[in-house]
């Protein structure tokens, strides 16, 4: 009897990490889905879906803005996507590879493509880190050379 007590708590123990380990591994996939999902709504040009996918108030960094750190409202994000759509009608975002990191961070290695007003193509490798809370976007960090 004595023992079957002493391996009480070592089989608690498993049984909670074990439990643990497929809530973080449905938090990952989950993270995982919300991304799929907003490279979906962005190759869509549903700007406010995409939109939706983001806490109310979001923090962004990207070359842009110096990489400094700044808050965007969803009708930012959709009015600042429909801008750059009318530059680039034909944008689009093909994923390379998703990276989830962490509890709550999913890495997405991407390409834009876009023709530019004298018909010319471009293509520019991204990275952006995202950080995903609750199912929502609460941080978008991008990486890209825009020196070109």
């Amino acid at each position: 009897m004595k023992k079957i007590f002493l391996l009480l708590p070592l089989i608690l123990a498993f049984s909670c990490s074990k439990n643990e380990n497929k809530l973080a591994d449905k938090i990952t996939e989950d993270n995982v889905k919300v991304a799929k999902e907003l490279f979906m709504h962005f190759n869509n040009h549903d700007w406010q879906k995409m939109a939706n996918l983001y806490t109310d108030i979001a923090e962004f960094k990207e070359p842009e803005s110096g990489m400094l750190p700044h808050k965007k409202t969803k009708s930012e994000i959709v009015k600042e996507y429909a801008e750059m759509q009318k530059q680039f009608p034909d944008v689009q975002d093909s994923v390379v590879a998703i990276y989830p990191s962490g509890k709550n961070k999913v890495i997405v290695e991407f390409v834009a493509s876009a023709s530019l007003p004298d018909k010319t193509k471009f293509q520019l490798p991204i990275c952006t880190i995202f950080t995903i809370e609750n199912g929502r976007i609460t941080k978008d960090y991008s990486y890209f050379d825009n020196s070109k």
